[in-house]
């Protein structure tokens, strides 16, 4: 349903929300400590191995099914099912895109009290009376989706945890097209130069990196099964008339069709489709400049389809024969090259066609006889029969659609009658010139022709490889719900700012009054009377185009009637015309120019003549388009000029794994604590204190380490692992350590457990070393006495010799947090946060502005540690009322080069002026009142993906 802000500007800003479709209440971020432990943990997940129709087969082959494609190691994974392991997605951000741009309308329009609605207040929409943390229990208003994790898991537990197994129309699948690693990946939200053999340019980003050592550690073999796995996973959330699409290279795309075929059956293979690419690489023979799409269908007889068309360009393409003109006095000639070229435009009124047999091979007892037209009389013989009846071809004859040549007569088949063509399987309309965003980003044509081609309004399309977030735009744009799925923090960050800064076209919704006028109008009809309800899932409504064809011709009755009636007028002056000037004429003998030697009576009765012959064609073609069926032009809906529209709520997703698992080498989690010493997890944490020891950590300060004279394991299941010695001055301190999962995300109620553990066995500090830590834990700093440090591990601790050592020791790294001041709308600091207050005084009636001067960060690719200033932040988002739930993004400030508003910029130029658009690029925030929480929050994100967030107590 769209749902409009009412004011009195020229531009109606609007979005599309999906009333009909809805969403389990899933937990945020903030909810993750009052989950039930059961919650938390991973579900398991089965998907039978071997492929359709080798779910029997476990002990070996079935060489029965050869060919098939066989790679090392696929004999012994079919023996065993793939079983996935489904964690719970945790909310980290919500967004209202439209928000964002209501508050720049109230500054462009202050005298004005803004007409909005309750900003978040619709947001979740659970049931009255449900409770907020009875997680998958209740249902409330869908919104789009972006989650950060490993594609296999998330759709796992999209399946698993919240039903949405079989419910997804669509999934358009960019994998990386072979097993090379930085061509994939994009290291930094600020530059797509990616180079292999560019150490400072490998991600450094783990669940990446964990793609590239494990997942790629066998080549080809371990790409094979990482497709196989996931397009299990993906087909089990098809619906049954659902499609996929895979985009692939030459390289692989013979291997991927083979295991597409196995996994979803090749009697569900649709197409290989070819399109063309911006750039093509060349090697030492030809350059290849394209790519493919397989396309399979869950059931290729079920399979939903919507056809979408190209427009026909004479003399071009299908259209290469249309190369005769019909000219309005019904004369007939060759177009000249100009004409075919576009070069000289054709006269008003003119119809492009091209002659058609009127005949098919095969003897037919009725059609198989001779046909008389205009005095002559075609015999086809009989191996040849007539397209259509003897009735049917005498009315092709009164529609002027026949030619007669010697020997035989054709039909005349304008471009106008069907003036599109289906397009085929190859696509050469796909290059773009504009720039991208992400190094592997799509051109947006080639997704929304296969979203067109496959899904209805308010369809549920997936994408397991969000990259620059091109799906997630086009499905927007077409009114698709979505859910995009990546690995790469850096990937979704820059989807982030897409969607929020979209402009999209407003269509005219069918279940709209606007949209049953505008139905009304185009089929010349009374206007619908049925209540509407803005139901997206009800379609736009679309521009359609005649598809006349010889048959409907034939069976329209109408001529017949038309061509009676204009005879009582025709004849009459026929004969008298030949009376006049001695001839025997008959119609199609008529000379379309009177002879200048002609009396004035004669002159007379051969215009009245062709006035009325003319009035006859015209009719008879009125008929013929009106009794004639449609194509929509599911590409082409009507637009409402008055209105914009950005994107519908969307949320910010990731997978927070338990804290007592960790990841192996092929995709499974495992309990660290339950294993024996020398298991995978026992490996990892003696490597990290292993290194921990000899590097220490480097402190914010880069000339204070904390080195240890001693690292000792701690015994115990618990979060603390082991204990450091140090000398603070020339005392010594003892450190509980706690190394987070070697793949994942640590918490803030990971923090506190251990930071609570660690004050129980005396220790003095906690040191947490993790290679991420989500949003919410960089604000916890202190447990009691008990300080917490939080380092970021180097990703060199993941790569060993993959990776290059940068020979600094910075592999543990204090994490940073935002440099925040906090002052009154006259610019005056109100009170600096310095990490050791928590609750900043705000006089009465006074409004507060955030400035963020900078986050100090560990950059990975160099190894060092820097204080950033805010041009190497790429956005930062506040919470201006922020209640401990759910993080709102209530303000939004981009400060890289890119500017995700620029379109809205142009649109919405006359509602909001330079000086609002202004604040979005800025260090300093616009004012809020004191937040009614009594609480505000900042969250700052670096272009390599990072976030850190803080909470403010305002009093």
């Amino acid at each position: 349903m769209a749902k409009k802000l009412a004011t009195q500007a020229s531009k109606i800003i609007e979005d599309l929300v999906h009333n009909e479709a809805k969403r389990k209440n899933i937990p945020t971020v903030e909810h993750q400590s009052v989950m039930q432990h059961h919650e938390q943990a991973p579900v398991k997940v089965t998907y039978p191995r071997g492929g359709k129709g080798l779910g029997e087969e476990k002990a070996q082959r079935n060489r029965d099914l050869d060919p098939q494609l066989v790679w090392r190691g696929k004999d012994q994974q079919d023996w065993s099912d793939l079983v996935v392991n489904a964690p719970p997605l945790y909310i980290q951000e919500k967004v209202k895109p439209k928000v964002l741009i209501d508050d720049l309308r109230q500054i462009s329009e202050a005298a004005t009290p803004p007409a909005m609605d309750d900003l978040f207040g619709d947001f979740n929409g659970l049931p009255e009376g449900a409770d907020r943390t009875e997680f998958y229990q209740h249902e409330g208003h869908w919104q789009n989706r972006m989650i950060l994790g490993d594609s296999l898991q998330v759709m796992a537990s999209l399946a698993e945890r919240e039903g949405l197994r079989a419910k997804v129309q669509c999934i358009y699948f960019d994998p990386p097209y072979g097993i090379k690693f930085n061509s994939n990946f994009q290291w930094s939200t600020s530059s797509r130069d990616v180079k292999d053999g560019n150490a400072g340019h490998i991600t450094r980003e783990p669940e990446q990196v964990k793609a590239f050592r494990d997942t790629w550690r066998d080549g080809i073999h371990s790409y094979l099964t990482y497709l196989r796995d996931r397009l299990m996973v993906a087909r089990d959330l098809l619906t049954e008339s659902g499609s996929i699409f895979v985009q692939i290279g030459d390289e692989n795309m013979h291997r991927v069709r083979a295991v597409m075929d196995e996994v979803f059956g090749e009697e569900n293979f649709c197409a290989t489709i070819t399109f063309a690419k911006n750039s093509g690489a060349t090697d030492d023979l030809l350059s290849s400049p394209n790519d493919y799409l397989l396309w399979f269908a869950r059931d290729k007889t079920a399979a939903k389809f919507r056809r979408v068309f190209q427009g026909k360009i004479a003399g071009e393409g299908v259209a290469e024969r249309y190369k005769r003109v019909r000219l309005p006095d019904g004369s007939r000639r060759q177009m000249t090259d100009a004409e075919i070229t576009g070069q000289t435009e054709l006269p008003p009124g003119a119809e492009v066609y091209t002659e058609q047999g009127t005949y098919s091979a095969g003897y037919r007892p009725n059609t198989s006889v001779p046909f008389s037209y205009q005095s002559r009389t075609y015999d086809i013989g009989k191996n040849k029969n007539w397209k259509t009846h003897l009735e049917g071809m005498r009315r092709l004859g009164m529609a002027d659609r026949l030619i007669p040549l010697p020997g035989l007569v054709y039909y005349e088949r304008r471009l106008s009658d069907f003036p599109v063509s289906s397009f085929t399987t190859l696509w050469l309309d796909t290059q773009d010139r504009l720039s991208k965003r992400y190094v592997v980003e799509t051109v947006p044509k080639v997704v929304e022709r296969c979203i067109l081609m496959t899904t209805d309004p308010g369809d549920l399309v997936l994408d397991p490889t969000c990259g620059s977030g091109t799906t997630a735009y086009v499905a927007e744009q077409w009114g698709r719900r979505w859910i995009t799925i990546d690995t790469s923090r850096v990937a979704l960050a820059l989807a982030r700012a897409r969607i929020m800064g979209a402009r999209y076209p407003y269509y005219l919704l069918a279940d709209s009054r606007e949209g049953q006028q505008k139905e009304a109008d185009i089929t010349r009809s009374v206007p619908s009377s049925r209540p509407t309800y803005g139901n997206i899932a009800h379609g736009f409504v679309y521009e359609r185009v005649p598809h006349i064809t010889l048959k409907s011709i034939a069976n329209d009755a109408e001529i017949d009637v038309i061509w009676d009636e204009f005879q009582t007028l025709l004849v009459p002056l026929r004969e008298q015309l030949n009376k006049a000037l001695g001839k025997q004429w008959q119609e199609w003998e008529i000379p379309r120019e009177a002879d200048a030697k002609w009396s004035d009576a004669a002159k007379k009765l051969h215009a009245d003549w062709w006035k009325q012959r003319i009035a006859r064609q015209k009719e008879i073609d009125a008929s013929i388009a009106a009794k004639a069926e449609f194509e929509y032009l599911y590409d082409k809906p009507y637009e409402d000029k008055k209105r914009v529209r950005v994107a519908g709520p969307f949320t910010v997703e990731s997978l927070s794994p338990h804290r007592v698992l960790g990841v192996n080498e092929d995709d499974e989690l495992v309990d660290g604590a339950a294993e024996d010493r020398a298991d995978y997890g026992q490996d990892f944490t003696s490597m990290i204190l292993s290194n921990l020891k000899t590097a220490g950590v480097q402190q914010k300060n880069k000339d204070d380490k904390i080195e240890f004279s001693a690292m000792e394991p701690w015994p115990g299941e618990g979060y603390v692992v082991a204990v450091g010695t140090y000398l603070e001055g020339d005392k010594p301190k003892r450190a509980g350590i706690f190394v987070g999962p070697e793949f994942g995300t640590v918490s803030r109620a990971d923090l506190v457990d251990a930071a609570r553990e660690a004050g129980d066995a005396g220790f003095d500090v906690l040191i947490a070393c993790a290679f991420n830590y989500d949003a919410p834990a960089s604000e916890f700093s202190k447990l009691g006495r008990i300080t917490v440090l939080k380092a970021r591990m180097n990703a060199d601790l993941h790569m060993a010799e993959d990776l290059k050592n940068t020979g600094k020791g910075n592999l543990f790294v204090i994490f940073g947090e935002p440099d925040v001041d906090v002052l009154d709308t006259k610019g005056n600091s109100i009170r600096k946060y310095d990490g050791k207050r928590d609750i900043i005084e705000v006089p009465v009636g006074e409004e507060l502005v955030v400035q963020i001067r900078g986050v100090d960060v560990f950059d990975p690719s160099t190894g060092e540690v820097r204080s950033d200033d805010p041009d190497d932040i790429a956005c930062w988002f506040l919470d201006t009322d922020y209640n401990e739930e759910s993080f709102f993004v209530r303000h939004a400030y981009f400060l890289g080069a890119n500017d995700p508003y620029k379109a809205l910029k142009t649109t919405l130029k006359a509602e909001i002026d330079a000086d609002a658009w202004a604040t979005l690029h800025s260090d300093t925030s616009r004012p809020f009142p004191k937040p009614s929480t009594g609480r505000f929050a900042v969250k700052v994100i670096n272009h390599l993906g990072d976030e850190v967030m803080k909470v403010f107590k305002v009093n």
